[in-house]
């Protein structure tokens, strides 16, 4: 399978800009009800789950959301809809403190987390033990996946017979870097808006947790990082944060078949920062030439999302391995 021989957007949304704010504003998606479950976390906090519902033989699909999102994405969405279309089932889980529901305790979420991909994991297997079980992360969920799949090496198996990652940013200081480079920082301002709502409820219930006032006055992913999220985690700083959570020194131990798809004209993940990083044979790595930052719209105007789900599903219905 190559999806950069088969994804070509339609001449009204070229460019990675486009694709990539299009998408979750404008883009058609298919409605689809979930049905929410709360999970306690081993530590005694709480997450959501969102589910889609099907027969008790379907295979069952995870996903795993990126930064500052939710089971609402735009992408979750249309996978959601896409799993409808086929029958399948998605578990859908927000990380701590997303999803419209604040956790309990004085811990996030960030794109190293695979401790908590791991117990995800292993709790969604444990409720369909005779289930085929695949999984999706999108960004930052997609680094924090791989980064589970290369520390585990075949011990996955028992979890997973396959896994997705979408517009993953496997080289988290590249990534970083590049957020803050003249061009880009209209996505550093977004996240970092997006991420300083997120932990304002710290800040009543923590107020010795981090030091606020430079939370709340950061001007970049990188000193946001540095105050609040590195610390708060265990980590010196948010260069240590970014170097140790990333995915891309793991990869050549990935033995579940994995399909590593992303965008070279993606905004936000420098394509160069992936190229020459080395893989297992159990990854099957697709760049397509266009799609932006997980944005792969399609169709007539003003277009629809079911490239990517359709991608994801195809793969995972493949019986031999890459």
């Amino acid at each position: 399978m190559n999806p950069s021989r088969t994804f070509h957007p339609p001449w009204w949304s070229r460019g990675g800009d486009f694709q990539t704010i299009w998408a979750p504003f404008f883009a058609r998606s298919d409605p689809v009800d979930f049905r929410r479950e709360i999970w306690e976390t081993p530590d005694g906090d709480r997450v959501a789950v969102d589910w889609v519902d099907a027969s008790t033989d379907a295979p069952v699909v995870i996903l795993f959301h990126g930064l500052a999102s939710s089971s609402r994405g735009h992408y979750a969405r249309s996978l959601a809809a896409g799993l409808r279309r086929r029958g399948w089932a998605g578990c859908f889980i927000n990380f701590r403190g997303c999803g419209g529901i604040n956790n309990l305790l004085p811990r996030g979420y960030h794109a190293g987390d695979s401790a908590e991909i791991r117990w995800m994991l292993e709790r969604a297997s444990a409720l369909f033990p005779r289930r085929p079980r695949y999984a999706v992360g999108v960004s930052l969920g997609g680094n924090a996946l791989l980064k589970y799949l290369g520390e585990v090496g075949d011990a996955a198996r028992k979890n997973l017979e396959r896994a997705a990652a979408v517009c993953a940013p496997i080289d988290l200081v590249a990534t970083a870097e590049h957020l803050q480079s003249s061009h880009f920082r209209f996505y550093n301002q977004y996240f970092l808006q997006k991420m300083k709502a997120s932990v304002r409820h710290y800040k009543t219930s923590y107020p010795d947790l981090a030091d606020w006032p430079r939370v709340f006055s950061a001007k970049s992913v990188y000193d946001f990082d540095e105050y609040f999220t590195a610390p708060v985690h265990g980590f010196s700083g948010a260069v240590h944060l970014w170097k140790e959570g990333s995915a891309a020194p793991l990869l050549s131990r990935i033995n579940v078949p994995t399909l590593l798809l992303n965008s070279a004209d993606d905004p936000i993940v420098p394509i160069n920062s992936l190229r020459n990083v080395q893989t297992s044979p159990a990854v099957t790595r697709c760049i397509t030439e266009q799609g932006g930052h997980v944005g792969f719209i399609d169709g007539t105007f003003p277009g629809h999302l079911r490239w990517l789900p359709n991608t994801l599903l195809d793969y995972f219905e493949r019986k031999s391995t890459p």
